[in-house]
């Protein structure tokens, strides 16, 4: 565990960027700060491997302050991953990542060993080890960064915004990434970022900071977008944390209705069947049970879609059932045609489909329910 007591950093110019900061960061979790710019994030991450000295405070590192220990022994204990990788441009990516390993003392061929290992790990194929950074996309070159500080196998990994430089798609695949390497890894993980979403999506526990370094909350996001501390901490969350909040229900619970969804190669008798049931809309499966898109019953009776999707409604965004959350879900029935959303299983084959008003019966009775559990099933 990491206990940061009364941490204080005050620059000679009278400047307080971390002011009295006392908390206790678990084993084995992914801690985030989080704030707006000058809350002093950075800074209280970089006192944690003394890249800057607390001016008042201690930090505690399994019950032994950081001070007692020499610098260079305690930043091998620690990973550390910058924002935009910080990739030594002349290294290869299998020497990039080998870096730590021999330095510790590891031949070449051993640290190039678990380098490729890593490389496995962390998603990137190994066809990448021989060539150079700027050949490698910006999602690539921060898995190498991934890589390197777990190179070491170290404990503590501090992470400095690693995803704000990649577009949104790359950064949801390397949030995601994370979250599996934690599930696989176990580390005890420290991350800063700006943004409340990504603090929300990967934190098991999340600390808002304050501009001047002050502690305004901790907690885990669930209870961060259900009682906000005060209004500081409700203005930075946004108008919406409420959908947020819905990212911590599971859609296990949700009522799937399987008379809407038929095959495309299905027998004329029971789309005539569909076509009487007064439904606005069918969902048109292939023969593998993966959605094509939505038809209308009469036209679909009167063979208007083929087997290939042709002249179908898209169908939008499916969600994974029971995996997903009743976020997801809400947010695939808004942004389909139809306004039903499409639910699969982790195969991609369908389920059933879930309407609007059949996920706001799902919503209300989590709420009545009470406060969510923590999202390890959702995630």
């Amino acid at each position: 565990m990491i206990r940061m007591e009364a941490v204080t950093k005050r620059y000679p110019d009278g400047t307080v960027a971390v002011d009295g900061l006392s908390l206790e960061i678990p084993d084995r979790s992914i801690t985030v700060l989080v704030g707006p710019s000058g809350c002093g994030k950075t800074t209280t991450l970089r006192m944690i491997n003394r890249m800057v000295e607390p001016s008042e405070g201690s930090i505690l590192l399994d019950g032994a302050d950081i001070r007692q220990q020499p610098v260079n022994t305690l930043r091998q204990s620690m990973g550390y991953v910058i924002q935009n990788a910080g990739l030594f441009p002349h290294r290869t990516i299998v020497d990039n990542i080998a870096t730590v390993p021999r330095l510790l003392g590891r031949g070449r061929q051993e640290a190039r060993a678990r380098a490729r290992d890593l490389m496995e790990r962390v998603g990137l194929d190994g066809s990448l080890a021989r060539r150079y950074p700027y050949q490698l996309s910006g999602g690539q070159q921060q898995r190498v960064g991934v890589a390197r500080a777990l190179a070491s196998d170290p404990p503590v990994l501090l992470m400095d915004e690693p995803f704000s430089a990649v577009d949104p798609v790359v950064r949801k695949g390397l949030q995601d990434e994370l979250l599996r390497l934690q599930e696989d890894l176990g580390k005890t993980i420290v991350f800063v970022t700006h943004d409340i979403d990504e603090a929300v999506k990967i934190g098991t526990m999340v600390a808002v900071l304050r501009t001047g370094g002050r502690l305004a909350q901790f907690a885990p996001p669930a209870e961060l977008l259900s009682d906000p501390a005060d209004s500081f901490v409700e203005d930075f969350l946004g108008a919406d944390r409420g959908i947020r909040r819905l990212s911590f229900f599971p859609s296990d619970g949700l009522d799937l209705l399987t008379s809407p969804v038929v095959a495309a190669d299905a027998p004329a008798e029971q789309i005539a069947a569909r076509t009487v049931a007064d439904l606005p809309y069918l969902l048109v499966t292939d023969p593998e049970g993966r959605p094509l898109g939505w038809s209308e019953p009469g036209r679909l009776a009167a063979g208007g879609a083929d087997a290939a999707g042709a002249g179908l409604l898209p169908y939008g965004r499916p969600f994974v059932a029971g995996r997903d959350s009743l976020r997801a879900a809400l947010d695939c029935a808004v942004l389909s045609p139809t306004g039903w959303a499409v639910a699969v299983d982790p195969d991609g084959r369908v389920t059933g489909v879930a309407s609007q008003q059949s996920i706001g019966e799902a919503i209300r009775g989590a709420h009545a329910a009470g406060r969510p559990e923590e999202p390890e099933a959702v995630r």
